[in-house]
Parts: structure tokens; sequence; C-alpha cells
């Protein structure tokens, strides 16, 4: 390997990582200010003066100031190694979604199937958080959002292959390449079957039963403290970058808009951010579901639906081909 590839081996591995630890906090610091002022919280608007501007410092110190405690009763290799394991695959899974043609970590061929095995690979970290903990609350969360897991993969697995039927691709960067406008009505049911599972995948409002944290103290991370709590909620707002950016090249034309040549990656971090403030906006404004519920959207709803769409994408596909 020549010199030239390895650093640019190097440079993309940096970009990567810069975006994976700015891009979540950024989304962090965007749900303070949002839920501020559509629930008229003071509190997140006054930290550090102008517009609460140090929130997420002050949230940051206050993790690194707790005590790490680890249960008695614990698997305490088990439940040290469950952060990390929640965390990384959203890292490796940032790394496949491409910002434009050229900017991308890793563009692999099959890179929305990766994408999407790859994200399912973090629930294992919940389990292992609600097992290790020798709490038998954390292992009714832990139990409950792998059942929510397996219900919404289906529905999404089937949304993405509409998707990539309909472009003749499975790369991410083909597909986007592949978009036009009319897929904003040909392929709409898709686009809301994935951004619910999407939802629900990541354990947010209104599908957040496994760590409701006024009923059940947050599930299979009650017994978690400091900062590997703290990796927790990283690793679900890197959840949602990651789904908010793959919702952006699949259904909203990626780098698509004036000046793409440009300002591509612009595009899709715009488009990116608008559908992170409606995952926060859902959190706001919807009220919890049952696990009955939950289970009843999936399986009657969302899969016949997005089993419809893949069959009208393949009637669309023969016939205009």
């Amino acid at each position: 390997m020549s010199g030239l590839t390895w650093l640019e081996v190097v440079l993309r591995t940096l970009a990567v990582l810069a975006a994976f630890l700015v891009l979540p906090l950024l989304v962090g610091q965007t749900e303070h200010k949002v839920m501020a002022h559509m629930q008229g919280r003071l509190g997140p608007m006054y930290a550090g003066g102008f517009h609460g501007w140090a929130q997420l410092v002050a949230d940051g110190v206050k993790f690194v100031q707790k005590e790490d405690v680890v249960p008695a009763r614990a698997d305490r290799s088990a439940f040290r190694l469950a952060p990390a394991v929640a965390l990384v695959p959203y890292l490796v899974a940032l790394a496949l979604v491409p910002l434009s043609p050229d900017l991308v970590g890793a563009d692999v061929e099959a890179s929305a199937l990766l994408v999407l095995a790859v994200s399912g690979v973090g629930i294992i970290g919940t389990l292992m958080a609600g097992w290790a903990s020798a709490n038998k609350y954390s292992l009714l969360g832990a139990m409950r959002a792998a059942a929510q897991l397996v219900s919404y993969e289906l529905p999404m697995v089937l949304v993405v292959a509409s998707v990539a039927l309909a472009a003749g691709t499975l790369s991410l960067v083909g597909i986007a390449q592949a978009w036009t406008p009319w897929w904003l009505l040909w392929q709409l049911p898709g686009a809301l079957v994935f951004f619910v599972a999407g939802l629900a995948e990541l354990q947010r409002v209104p599908f957040d039963m496994p760590v409701a944290d006024s009923e059940i103290v947050f599930g299979p991370y009650t017994e978690y403290t400091g900062l590997r709590f703290a990796f927790f909620l990283l690793a679900e707002y890197a959840g949602i970058v990651v789904m908010a950016l793959l919702f952006a090249v699949l259904f909203l034309g990626g780098w698509a808009g004036p000046w793409s040549a440009v300002l591509g990656w612009v595009w899709t971090l715009l488009k990116g951010l608008l559908v992170a403030v409606v995952v926060i906006w859902f959190r706001v404004s919807w009220p919890r579901l049952r696990e009955d519920q939950l289970q009843r959207l999936a399986w009657l709803w969302l899969v016949p639906v997005a089993l419809l769409q893949l069959g009208v994408t393949a009637v669309g596909v023969v016939l205009v081909r």
C-alpha cells in the first residue's frame, strides 16, 4: 500500500472520529434547546449565560465527578464492557454513511445492508448491561429492549430493501445518486415506516418502555453511574445521528441540492439535522406507548405497510425498466 493510500486511510479515520465526537454532542445540545423552548424549561437556557451555551459542558462535568459504582453481585467484566459494546457499532455505522460521493469513511458495495447489520449489534450492549447488573428490573428492561429490536428490525430491513430495489444497488452512495424527487411520493410509506422503526430501535419516545425513567429508572442502565452511564447516553445520540443521516441518504437524496458539487455534504448534514429535530419533537409531544401497543404497531401495521411498499416498488421497477 502506497504512502498516499495510508495517508488517505488515516485522514478518513480521523474525520469519522471527529464526526463521531462532535455530531452526537450537537444533537444533545439541540435537544436541550428544543425541549427548553417547547416545554418552557428555564434551566437549560441559563447555564453559562447566552442561551445556556454551557449546559452540555455542565452535564459532562457532572458525569465526570460522579463515582463509578459496580454492584457487589454484578458480573464485573461484562458490566464494564457493556457501554463500549453499545457505543462502538454506531462508530462503525457512521463510517459507512456518505455525506457526499467523495466524503465517506468506507465506501463498500453493500453499505446499506452493512449499516443495518452493524447497528443491530448495539443491542448486545444493552443485554449485557441488564444481565450483568444483578438487578431484576435491569434484566427486565434489557429483555424488553431485545424484544423491541426484533420486532422493528424486520420492517426497517424491508423498507431499505425497497429503496435498494428502486435504485438497483445496495450501496448508499449509489442509492443517493439514483434518487429523484419522485421518490418523495413513491417511497413515502416506506420512509414513514423507517422513521418509526428507527425511533423504536433507538428506544426513543414514544417507544422508550425499556428505559422508562419515570417508571423503571432507566431499565437496563439502572445500576450505571458516572462516565459509564454517559457512554450509554452518547450511544443514544450517536444512534440518532446515524439514523438521521441514513434517512437523509435513503429518502431525501442525501447531497442533492443547489451547488451539490461543492456543498453536497452540507445538504446531507442539514437534512440529517432536520430529521434529528423531528426525533426530538416526538420526545416532547408524544406519550409513551404500552408494550402490547408497541408490538401491535410493529406486526399489524408496519410490517404489512413495508411489504406493500416493497411490492409497489417491485412493480414500479418492472414497469419502468
